[in-house]
């Protein structure tokens, strides 16, 4: 199946889930060809608008907004788990409270493992970037693109 676009152009696609920042399920869309072809369609979440896909698409709506709306739910019970999270993380740091290092996403998602709470590192969100100081953080945990959970993450440093 040749996808053949000229440079500039778009490609027309319909989703077949939600994606941030795009469209919800069943959209047509316009997305860069490079986008769409190495991307949305590859990993399932789109296809291209064509008459037949769009046929097949109306068939299976109710299948994948049932799929969608599960997704949802499990990410929500998630995240009521989340919430209750307290996370504090050790660390070195010198006298003025900065750390010698930094805590990343790896640091974050192993310290929520060790407290019960399964979070991969993909999930964590550090708005400022990686925490370089010690005292009290705020991260984000996305879970899904309607799910986001803030967690309190302590710093404490070790003498």
């Amino acid at each position: 199946m040749a996808m053949r676009t000229q440079k500039g152009e778009e490609m027309e696609v319909i989703l077949l889930e939600k994606v941030e920042n795009l469209g919800g399920i069943g959209d047509k869309v316009k997305v860069k060809p490079g986008y769409g072809r190495n991307f949305l369609i590859p990993h399932g979440k789109a296809k291209l608008a064509t008459a037949d896909n769009l046929a097949e698409f109306e068939a299976l709506r109710a299948e994948l907004e049932a799929k969608a709306a599960d997704e949802l739910k499990q990410a929500q019970e998630r995240a009521t788990k989340i919430e209750a999270l307290k996370l504090v993380i050790p660390a070195k740091a010198g006298s003025e409270g900065k750390l010698f290092g930094s805590i990343g996403t790896i640091d974050i998602a192993e310290a929520a493992t060790k407290a019960g709470v399964e979070i991969s590192r993909s999930e964590v969100r550090l708005p400022e970037g990686p925490i370089r100081t010690a005292g009290d953080h705020t991260i984000e945990i996305h879970l899904h693109s309607d799910v986001n959970v803030e967690v309190p993450v302590f710093v404490d440093t070790e003498e």
